[in-house]
């Protein structure tokens, strides 16, 4: 089976959490304009497009994103998609009989309608704080969703983050499954090993067990 890419390629001026930095990529040196060979610079968050949350990010003192095991976004994963518009809930996530060790990436609304703007959805499908708990308490090793964040916007979501990241579980987030259907998959998402880093950008891509 061929591997589908379900990241956000990463371009100037392409959508960013508000209050980040603007996503900048310019070209320094340039072959068409005399320059000896192409060579560019970029200026982003760690959290620009699709990107891995490091415990560090929201607990003082949690392990970087060069400490994550490769294991932990590396293996088999399952593709749950969420019927519910607003948010993730128990409610629905009793229903997927989720195990312990598992990768779970959920495909929401968001996957049909947020990655075709440049401009900030502020409405997308998150992870209810309730979710989160139910989770880590499942003790699953990581969670991805289809925007740039799993916690709300406009609210705070410091309790959903952490309820993930200090039971353990990896946070995969600006993920783009739009041409992925629910199943089970091999998972390879492979954040920048950037020291201390609080998040960075990574490279995710699944391919059908069957």
């Amino acid at each position: 089976m061929d591997w589908i890419d379900i990241t956000v390629t990463v371009r100037g001026g392409m959508v960013h959490w508000p209050g980040d930095e603007d996503v900048v990529i310019e070209r320094t040196q340039d072959l068409e304009r005399g320059g000896p060979y192409n060579l560019s610079r970029a200026v982003l968050s760690l959290h620009s497009g699709t990107h891995v949350d490091a415990p560090l990010h929201f607990i003082p003192g949690g392990r970087g994103i060069d400490e994550m095991p490769p294991s932990a976004t590396v293996g088999q994963a399952r593709v749950i998609e969420i019927r519910d518009p607003v948010s993730i809930t128990p409610t629905e996530l009793e229903a997927c009989a989720i195990a312990e060790g598992e990768r779970v990436l959920f495909k929401t609304a968001n996957s049909g309608r947020v990655w075709d703007t440049d401009t900030f959805v502020e409405d997308f499908v998150y992870l209810s704080e309730a979710g989160a708990m139910f989770l880590a308490q499942k003790g699953v090793r990581a969670v991805g969703i289809d925007y740039l964040s799993i916690g709300p916007y406009g609210e705070d979501a410091s309790g959903i983050h952490k309820a993930l990241l200090e039971a353990g579980i990896w946070i995969i987030e600006g993920l783009d499954l739009s041409a992925v259907e629910p199943g089970d998959y091999e998972l390879v998402c492979l954040p920048l090993k950037v020291e201390r880093g609080d998040g960075a950008p990574a490279r995710a891509i699944l391919r059908s067990l069957y």
